[in-house]
């Protein structure tokens, strides 16, 4: 009888011990929500490309560095996905852009820093010259809100225009400027408006 108890409830302590030995369920997981690349200002992209041209040229000096909007980056107020500086070096007598970039998109944009071709450079040509980076102590977040405060009105009216920076010295101001362009380019923007890089100051509206 005793025997019979023990054999009978074998079936019944196997059991027992396979529950005991499973995996315990976990609960699903959700899967990681992919990040979306965050846009940067002006100075931050600058800071990213500026080694590099040192690189090229010891005595390499901007000429230029305009914003980039990105389809698939979501732009802010004075930051964008990628950006695009012009150095210039008069040891080598050339001139080379170069690009900063959050992802891979379209128009040879590609994610970190990235070089172009050089180019003949033999002066100043046309209204920019290059500047001291010292200079640019206005970063394009701070120049957007100076444009944004003499530009209340036009924004009211175009909410959703895209916003550009342009950033380069000429002779129409004393120190290297940020122009703000609400349109799709400098020459299709009906309203601009230009602000001092070294005092963050309004200096002009272009309409």
């Amino acid at each position: 009888m005793g025997i019979r108890s023990g054999v009978a409830s074998l079936p019944a302590l196997l059991l027992l011990l396979t529950a005991c030995s499973e995996t315990p369920k976990t609960e699903a997981t959700k899967e990681p929500e992919k990040q979306t690349e965050q846009p940067l200002t002006g100075r931050q992209a600058f800071q990213r490309m500026y080694p590099a041209a040192r690189i090229w040229a010891t005595d390499a000096q901007p000429l230029q560095l305009r914003s980039i909007d990105l389809q698939d980056v979501k732009a802010e107020r004075g930051k964008a996905g990628a950006w695009q500086a012009i150095f210039v070096s008069a040891a080598l007598g050339k001139a080379r852009s170069y690009t900063f970039s959050v992802n891979e998109a379209p128009g040879n944009l590609h994610q970190g820093v990235f070089a172009g071709l050089e180019e003949r450079w033999s002066g100043p040509r046309g209204q920019s010259t290059p500047f001291e980076i010292a200079a640019v102590k206005t970063d394009s977040d701070e120049a957007y809100r100076t444009a944004a405060q003499h530009g209340a009105d036009y924004i009211k009216k175009n909410p959703t225009k895209p916003v550009s920076f342009l950033l380069e010295r000429t002779s129409r101001f004393p120190d290297p400027t940020w122009r703000v362009i609400w349109g799709e380019s400098v020459g299709t923007s009906d309203f601009s408006v230009f602000v001092d890089a070294s005092t963050g100051k309004y200096s002009e509206t272009m309409h």
